[in-house]
């Protein structure tokens, strides 16, 4: 499913317009992302949870030269979907 088969489903489920539910779609995202770079973690009971996780700097290998290469630290977004998820 894309971003637009999504709006689709969300518009018929709730009983409103495509252009409203792609509005609702969009802060939703939005809000997602902006509580992220906060480094706040986002928990939707029965679905799952957004969080931010730390990955430290390691040492890698570059495929093509085969020479190391060092890796900086940066973070990640996560998702754990919830136990019962899939119903």
């Amino acid at each position: 499913m894309n971003k637009s088969e999504l709006i689709d489903a969300i518009a018929a489920k709730a009983g409103i317009t495509k252009v409203d539910a792609g509005k609702a779609l969009t802060a939703t995202l939005e809000s997602i992302q902006e509580a992220l770079k906060k480094d706040e973690s986002i928990q939707l009971i029965g679905f799952g949870t957004f969080s931010v996780e730390e990955r430290a700097a390691r040492e890698g290998i570059n495929p093509a030269t085969k020479a190391k290469i060092q890796i900086p630290a940066k973070k990640v977004a996560k998702f754990k979907a919830a136990k019962n998820i899939l119903g």
